[in-house]
């Protein structure tokens, strides 16, 4: 474990392009959101990781604001073994599907700050 606060270290290396997360050293579960004690375990040893960002939507519900386009609100299980709320670009909202396979992306300009979004692997699409 590094010295520097967990959420500063995740930002900094969302920062960086990273889709980061931590691994636990003693049960190695994947840990996200990033914190100082593991939640399976309870042990304080944990680890920096970087996913691949590939996964699977978990759940999908499209919000419609009263100005601007619909967007998506998703869960998505990455492949390492956690999950994360965030959206899908690049396709219209509606066309999300659960199931659907999913890469993940840091999008440097979210609206506070670098954010991991996701595409539609194409395999995924339909």
């Amino acid at each position: 474990m590094t010295g520097i606060a967990p959420h500063r270290e995740y930002t900094d290396r969302l920062a960086a392009g990273e889709v980061p997360f931590q691994t636990c050293d003693r049960c190695h579960a994947a840990v996200f959101y990033p914190r100082v004690i593991c939640p399976v375990c309870g042990a304080v040893e944990l680890s920096w990781s970087q996913s691949a960002g590939l996964g699977t939507v978990y759940s999908a519900s499209v919000l419609s604001p009263r100005e601007g386009p619909p967007y998506t609100v998703v869960l998505v299980d990455l492949d390492e073994g956690f999950r994360v709320m965030s959206t899908v670009v690049e396709v219209p909202a509606e066309d999300v599907r659960i199931g659907a396979r999913v890469r993940g992306r840091v999008d440097q300009d979210g609206p506070s700050g670098p954010r991991v979004v996701f595409t539609v692997d194409e395999e995924g699409r339909g």
